[in-house]
This record gives C-alpha cells, structure tokens and sequence, in this order.
C-alpha cells in the first residue's frame, strides 16, 4: 500500500512535469519555424492533435504565442497560423565589459526595445563600485520596461570571470529583491549563446571574445560548456608562442600578450597607460586601415597567435565555426587572414553580443519549462 500511494502522489507532478515539457517544445518549434499551424506542429513533434490544440490554447492564454491568421493548402480548410507574441515580456542583458556596460532589453520575438551604453568603473576598480554601477544601470532599465507595460522574465549579467561568483546576490539586493530572476554568467558564454540563437541549425560553436584577456565561450550539442567549477574557457593563457615573454601567470607565450587588450595596445600603439580602451581600438583600426606598419604588424603577429590556438581549440571541441567577439570583431579584417584557419569569422551579433546573450538566456528558460503564469 505504501508503495501505491508513492506512485499516487507523485503522479500530478509528473504528469505536470510532462505537460511543461511539451509546452516548452511546442514553445521552442514556434520559435524557430513560425509562422506555423497546429498540424504543423503535431507532425513536427510527434504529439497528437488534441495534445496539440491544448498546448497552444494553454500558451495563447499566457500571451505566448498568438494567431496570425489563415493560410490556404491544398487539402481541406485553411490554417490558422501561429506566431509568438512578443509585446507582454521582456528579458534584460547587461554586460560589463573592459570599460563599458552595455544594457539590452529584448521581447520574446527578439524586437530590441532599448539598447543602452554606459561607462563603467573599469577593471581596476573596486567590485563594490561595479555593483553599483550595474544595479543602477539595471534599475533604469527595468523601470523603462515595465513602465511600458511590460513584465520582466529575467536578467542576466555578463561578467569577467573574476567578478561573477557572488554577484548575481549582490545585484538582487541592490534591485530590492527583484520578482524575477538574475543570473551572472561569463561574458564569453553569454556571447556565445547569442551566436548560437542568431545560427539556426548551428549546435556547436566558440566564441572567442576579447577583452582584457581572450575568454571562449563553448556551445557543444546546442548547450553550454561550463566545466565542473564553471571555469571552461579560460583560453587566454594557452601558450602559443613557447619562446614568448613571460606571462603574469609565470609562463611564457600566453596567448593573452597577444590579444589581450593591453598586449595589443601596447604593440600597435606603443602605450602602456590606456584610459579608453574602446578609442584605443579605435585607433588601431584607423592605423591599420591607414597601412601603419607598427599597426598592422601588431594584428598580423596576434592573428597568427590566434591560429595557433583556434587549432588548439578545434581538435578537441570539433566545433562548425570559431567566431571573434568583443575587441576581436573590428579586428577581424586583420586577425582572420592571419589565422590562416577555414572556420574564423567575426561574430555578426556584435557589438552586443554580451547582453543579446543574456536576454536570450532569459527566454531559453522559458523554452526549458520555466513558464510564467
């Protein structure tokens, strides 16, 4: 008896559990092939008609997904088809980048409705200044949207590695304890999810993303590679030039001399105290589109640093394509010649990669079941 009445109990939340499952799925194939119709779905997915019918009822009432009208086929009545409905949500990105924060707010079809950029603190400052930079960033951002009638689903903060263990709790308290969720990620991981949304069919990527240093954010199987501490992706010092100068790390060739933001700033410009670091690249562009020899030499010597580890990095990963973020994209026209390997490209969903990310972290939630009321 004890037995049977374990079974009982649990069957509500499994059945629950199935039905959340099925609304993600039929959330996520909306998503990726709409506009559709419900038999599109039911043949698409495997689930029966009624199932079908009820699952989109079910997200049409939490302002989900919406009809979009008929479509006439060649057999029987026309179709009502189906599209999401963008207007009642939104998710939140903010990055923190060398010298920068970046905010992104987006809806649920992907409308941008703000894109904000600030200046941040910079990577010598205390963690405590940070924090309160993005909470106010964060805290104009959310009020700009909900005052458009919008409910908030998430906020995620892409971060340096050094600033994320602890923050997401910071950020809650300085937001007076949001309804919704905040999530620190990884800078290069968020980028890569945001390059992984904007490549339909693509499920396995790097992104590298400049900065700094080089982080990699990994997409394997269409999912995130994080490792066993969350610390996957820490490329920058892969030794790439064995009888390199020495590296802060106390090794020698790290590939962070090279592409790291003050490496290559000090190679191309010959400065050592930056203030900007984004009208420092700047720069480096215009000398580089100029023909400037110090400049081009500079990028053409990083590029090739650059192969090396991409080659690194496709013979374990085996990834579609290896994609340049953050200070590498404006680099690219000079980096990727010089990394002589078929799979580098700059990334397309720069600048703002980084907080396209986080928003879209946001709403694959939702396509993981997190469903709002």
């Amino acid at each position: 008896m004890r037995h049977s009445g374990t079974v009982t109990a649990t069957r509500p939340a499994d059945l629950m559990d199935v039905r959340a499952t099925n609304l993600a799925l039929v959330l996520r194939h909306v998503r990726l092939h709409a506009p559709c119709s419900r038999a599109d779905i039911a043949t698409a997915t495997g689930l029966n008609k009624a199932t079908v019918s009820s699952l989109v009822t079910d997200l049409i009432e939490r302002r989900l997904l919406r009809e979009s009208g008929l479509v006439g086929s060649r057999i029987g009545r026309p179709a009502t088809m189906l599209t999401l409905e963008g207007r009642p949500y939104a998710a939140i990105g903010i990055e923190v980048g060398a010298d920068h924060l970046n905010a992104v707010a987006v809806d649920f079809t992907g409308s941008r409705l703000l894109t904000w950029r600030r200046a941040a603190p910079g990577p010598d400052a205390p963690p405590g200044r940070t924090v309160a930079a993005v909470a106010a960033l964060a805290a104009r951002v959310v009020g700009k949207v909900t005052g458009q009638g919008r409910t908030v689903l998430g906020l995620t903060l892409g971060a340096p590695d050094g600033l994320v263990d602890g923050l997401a709790a910071q950020l809650e308290r300085s937001l007076h304890e949001p309804a919704f969720e905040v999530v620190v990620e990884p800078a290069a991981t968020l980028a890569a999810l945001a390059d992984l949304r904007a490549r339909v069919g693509c499920t396995d990527l790097v992104h590298l993303h400049g900065g700094i240093g080089v982080t990699a954010g990994m997409i394997a199987d269409g999912r995130p590679l994080r490792g066993a501490r969350g610390l996957a992706g820490a490329v920058g010092h892969l030794i790439v030039d064995p009888g390199g100068a020495e590296c802060a790390c106390g090794r020698r060739g790290c590939l962070d001399l090279d592409l790291g933001l003050p490496g290559l700033v000090r190679r191309a410009l010959g400065e050592v105290d930056v203030p900007d670091w984004g009208a420092a690249v700047e720069r480096i562009v215009a000398l580089a589109q100029a023909g400037d020899a110090t400049a081009v030499g500079a990028l053409t010597t990083a590029g090739a640093r650059l192969g090396v580890a991409v080659r690194m990095l496709t013979d374990v990963l085996d990834p579609s394509i290896v994609l340049l973020g953050g200070v590498l994209a404006p680099l690219a026209p000079w980096l990727v010649p010089a990394a002589a390997h078929p799979l580098v490209e700059p990334s397309t969903v720069e600048p703002n990669a980084v907080a396209l990310g986080g928003a879209a972290l946001a709403f694959a939630r939702l396509e993981a079941g997190a469903l709002p009321s």
